[in-house]
């Protein structure tokens, strides 16, 4: 099995202050019902331990040098708290998945999946929150609920990880669904969508109808 959280990018990164608290509000309230639904979190029992799941949202402007937006992301390994704070936050200023190379700034080191929360952000202007949780009923029912799912031959937080999310973007219904399975990441689900209640919607319910389909015969 994979090391949950473990950062697989070249990283160069930077301490500084956290941003604002009035920015992270919505994306801070979304994150802990998530963290209540257990779709963040951190179990002994799962993933090694590690914890998992993250949170970003796109900043209003973008990198001057890449022309690429920057993005605040949930720190690595922040998945066993009830509640972040701005502490908890980094911002990527620039992310380079040709070159798997990722610089950020902040309190804390920015999640590993960042460069997977870039490629959606990169692949559709109009979308500004993206939710990365691990759940094992909307997973399990992907298929079943038609929501497109990477191929499971490529792991979290990779350039080859980057690249299927392009592929979903240009290949299949995913921007209209607001929602992408990792098949080779276990439970990994990602939503998104313009903001954090639109991304969070979207995840509770794909969540209902999941369980539903778990009532239903094969």
């Amino acid at each position: 099995m994979q090391e949950e959280g473990v950062i697989k990018f070249d990283l160069q990164f930077s301490t500084s202050e956290p941003v604002a608290c009035a920015t992270l509000a919505d994306l801070n309230a979304w994150r802990r019902i998530l963290w209540q639904l257990q779709l963040i979190g951190q179990d002994p029992a799962r993933y090694g331990g590690y914890g998992f799941g993250n949170v970003s949202q796109r900043m209003n402007d973008v990198n001057e040098t890449s022309g690429k937006c920057r993005f605040i992301i949930s720190g690595t390994q922040t998945g066993d708290l009830p509640q972040l704070d701005a502490s908890h936050y980094a911002i990527v200023n620039e992310y380079d998945a040709s070159t798997n190379r990722i610089v950020a700034e902040g309190p804390v080191r920015p999640s590993s999946e960042s460069l997977t929360h870039g490629m959606i952000y990169e692949m559709d202007t109009d979308i500004r929150v993206v939710l990365h949780v691990h759940s094992p009923a909307i997973w399990t029912h992907a298929d079943r609920l038609h929501i497109p799912v990477t191929d499971a031959a490529v792991a979290y937080g990779t350039p080859a990880m980057a690249a299927e999310v392009r592929r979903l973007f240009t290949d299949t219904d995913v921007r209209h669904k607001g929602i992408l399975g990792m098949a080779g990441h276990e439970d990994g689900i990602v939503s998104f969508g313009t903001t954090a209640g639109e991304a969070g919607s979207v995840l509770l319910r794909s969540l209902a109808a999941s369980l539903a389909a778990q009532e239903l015969p094969d």
